[in-house]
């Protein structure tokens, strides 16, 4: 077959699926996912070219090349591989994953001393931006399952700024790494362009604030010269601007003005922005129009390396046991993991007294007890959904069948399965004595679901949050 006769159907392919798209009120996912241009076929493949090898294996992942293919065959009978030549493959370091358990890990003297030398000389060549903490670099962020896509997204838009990973939006809850990832793609390319690079990181309270007084002090040209000028804009908490209408217009100006520059712009914000009631549709489009990452609580094996790397950035050597209570024990944020090795190694410090397990489960009793994950039941489950979609716990637990009944309960089992450890039986029970084989049916739809509808996901992503978050 022609490449005319497969680029017609591959064009009539993508405009369904644009259409489906739009019907669903995802227009904005459609330009992210099937951002790809048809370069040429033989008789069972077809090559396209994408933004990156990264975007692609995404794209694979979440079921879009696979969404195209069986399109395909629907309208031409013949399976057609899809092959791609990403423009520009990102080369990503190593990420600081120790992969080798804690008590095995044994420097000698002579290897702590020369990587504390290395340590110092690299804070030595380090040039420090006034509003970046220079703490929060890359290397010093640890990238785990919870983490991963947001650890690249952030290295490809430092490592090719105003490109295919601008705007970037980075969200998740309180504590997750949001700024530090944030901030790391301003001190990268502040110290890879030795300075000569206009970078502002403001978080938007700030930014409204400055605003504000600008108007006050009919000084607003200046303001829109400082911010349309700018090589790179980091904004965090987006979410504060709701409800700020006249901030909103003038970020919406700036962002036209920046992105037609090719600035590369960073937002961050505690939940997906098509979950924000009082932002302007066409702000929230245009933060919507670029790439998209969540940070999710790291898992153990994550936590470990963090607590490890966070031992080494402060040349601090405790007892393995303590390490594996604190990981095992701390699971809500990245924010309170580091606060509680902190405060372990403080009190060691103060009382001139070796930090031993006993000790550290004693001092750390009340913060584990409210930050323990363990805690998370079915009944804090079934609260948060149901408050969510405005449906009681009576109706869940119901045999009701209308659709806005039966979608937060499947979502609720899916959550319940994933969160709790409980059988399929013992789900039944819990959600009105309902055979297994219906809460593994509803189970299933959702995983089904995932495969095709990102907006599902990232309201799962946000309700398991709240979840963890949720004070009795």
């Amino acid at each position: 077959m022609s490449e005319q006769n497969y680029q017609a159907f591959w064009n009539e392919v993508l405009n369904l699926i644009h259409e489906e798209y739009k019907a669903k009120g995802q227009e904005d996912e459609f330009t992210l996912w099937f951002n790809m241009t048809y370069l040429k076929d033989t008789l069972t493949q077809i090559t396209v070219s994408v933004p990156s090898k990264m975007m692609w294996d995404m794209m694979v992942k979440k079921g879009h090349v696979k969404e195209i293919q069986d399109k395909l065959y629907e309208m031409t009978g013949q399976n057609v591989d899809i092959t791609y030549v990403a423009k520009k493959d990102f080369i990503l370091p190593s990420p600081p994953v120790a992969e080798m358990p804690a008590e095995e890990k044994k420097d000698s003297p002579a290897e702590q001393t020369s990587e504390s030398e290395k340590n110092k000389a690299n804070a030595k060549d380090f040039k420090k931006h006034p509003q970046l903490d220079e703490n929060f670099t890359f290397d010093t962020f640890v990238p785990g399952e919870n983490s991963d896509y947001a650890f690249r997204a952030a290295w490809a838009a430092a490592k090719d700024p105003g490109g295919g990973f601008s705007p970037l939006l980075i969200y998740g809850g309180s504590g997750m790494g949001k700024t530090h990832l944030m901030q790391s793609i301003g001190n990268h390319l502040y110290n890879e362009k030795k300075g000569n690079i206009k970078i502002c990181y403001i978080s938007a309270e700030n930014f409204t604030n400055e605003f504000t007084t600008s108007i006050k002090n009919i000084t607003t040209e200046k303001f829109k010269t400082k911010y349309r000028n700018l090589d790179v804009l980091l904004i965090d908490d987006i979410h504060f601007l709701i409800g700020k209408e006249g901030t909103q217009e003038e970020l919406f100006h700036t962002f036209e003005d920046l992105h037609q520059k090719k600035a590369q712009i960073v937002f961050t914000c505690d939940r997906p922005i098509t979950e924000l009631k009082g932002m302007f549709d066409r702000l929230a489009s245009r933060i919507n129009s670029g790439t998209k990452v969540d940070l999710q609580p790291p898992n153990y094996e994550t936590r470990q390396a963090i607590l490890r790397k966070e031992l080494e950035i402060l040349n601090k050597h405790i007892d393995p046991e303590v390490v594996d209570y604190i990981a095992k024990n701390v699971q809500t944020n990245v924010r309170e993991l580091k606060g509680c090795l902190i405060t372990m190694l403080n009190y060691a410090d103060l009382m001139n007294h070796p930090l031993t397990l006993e000790i550290a489960q004693k001092r750390l009793r009340d913060t584990v007890s409210q930050t323990s994950t363990e805690s998370v039941t079915i009944d804090t489950i079934q609260k948060v959904v149901a408050e969510y979609y405005n449906i009681s716990i009576s109706d869940m637990k119901s045999r009701k069948r209308p659709k806005k009944v039966v979608i937060p309960r499947q979502i609720a089992i899916y959550i319940a399965r994933k969160l709790c450890d409980y059988s399929y039986p013992e789900l039944g029970n819990e959600f009105g004595g309902k055979d297994h084989t219906t809460i593994m049916h509803s189970y299933e739809k959702v995983v089904d679901q995932l495969k095709i509808d990102s907006v599902l996901d990232s309201t799962i992503e946000m309700l398991i949050r709240k979840i963890r978050e949720y004070k009795k």
